[in-house]
């Protein structure tokens, strides 16, 4: 019988809060980090556009079982319309489908952003990762095919106006998981009878990580001239947060040694004291300040669903 493989790269684990350039893809990205890094696993949370740039968290190791709870987070949008044309894919890079000589007032937009706040219902992109009787949607668009895809609700918690130019408006929106700015654009446009692209989009925010969080490509780039090896991936690691902080939106519960053993073991643990939450489906425990497991608490006990190395 063959041995297992032994997996490439370092075991490292946590988040790199990428600052994604313009026509720089978001697996290639995490391709780039992860052999930076000389990283074993990595994945993204959110996938962003090659003609958008910002944030684009990375998960590695084991930080990789933390995606879903960056994937549903708050979302924080910049991005400019430029009115006049509508694009086959709701932004600079595709063919245009419909144009106009008109161009909205600004009190026009200002009256239109009531109608995007709140829960709205929205028509995702033709080019989109969305599945159309098991396809992408974008697989579809390029061959040519004009797909029907249902609409579906999505959060908008805030939308602001924040200049307006002679043919453009620049806006930030901060959103929910699910929501596709270019159908914003596409919609405003077709509203304002004037037709709308995303001409720039740029992330500044996915919930729990602030834009003080971001590095930027280059900046790590750089760090390839480190000839040490070991050198060099301490300073790489150095821009690495820790895979805990994905989670702050759940309860912490702080543990002792023997009772992370007991975790990582998968077994339940019983919880005393007053301060000790009486039930939630999902909190994540730490021992000196390290993740070892995400579970729920009920019935005086903390039982690991996920337990980390």
């Amino acid at each position: 019988m063959s041995k297992p493989r032994k997996p490439k790269g370092r075991a490292v684990s946590g988040w790199l809060i990428l600052d994604k350039p313009v026509d720089f893809g978001s697996t290639e990205a995490v391709s780039k980090i992860k052999w930076l890094l000389n990283a074993q696993k990595a994945g993204h949370a959110g996938t962003l556009d090659p003609l958008a740039s910002g944030m684009l968290p990375i998960a590695l190791g084991d930080a990789t079982k933390t995606v879903p709870y960056v994937m549903d987070g708050r979302k924080i949008y910049e991005f400019t319309v430029t009115w006049g044309e509508e694009r086959s894919t709701d932004d600079l890079e595709g063919e245009v489908t419909a144009s106009s000589d008109m161009r909205p007032a600004e009190q026009a937009i200002r009256d239109l952003l009531p109608n995007y706040t709140g829960v709205i219902q929205q028509i995702p992109p033709q080019f989109s990762a969305i599945k159309i009787a098991g396809e992408r949607a974008y697989d579809l668009a390029r061959d040519g095919e004009t797909v029907e895809i249902p609409s579906r609700e999505v959060e908008i918690f805030r939308l602001t106006l924040l200049g307006v130019g002679e043919n453009e408006a620049h806006f930030e929106v901060e959103c929910g998981k699910g929501t596709y700015v270019r159908s914003l654009a596409r919609d405003f446009g077709r509203e304002l009878g004037c037709y709308g692209h995303i001409s720039n989009l740029r992330r500044t925010f996915v919930a729990p990580f602030g834009e003080d969080k971001m590095v930027p490509l280059a900046d790590l780039v750089a760090l390839e001239e480190i000839e040490d090896r070991d050198e060099r991936l301490a300073a790489l690691d150095a821009y690495l947060i820790d895979t805990a902080e994905a989670l702050s939106s759940l309860p912490h519960l702080p543990v002792t040694e023997e009772q992370a053993h007991r975790i990582k073991m998968g077994n339940p643990i019983i919880l005393r004291g007053r301060d000790v939450p009486v039930e939630e489906p999902e909190a994540y425990a730490t021992v000196r300040g390290k993740l070892i497991a995400i579970g729920e608490i009920g019935q005086g006990e903390f039982r690991p669903k996920r337990v980390f190395g």
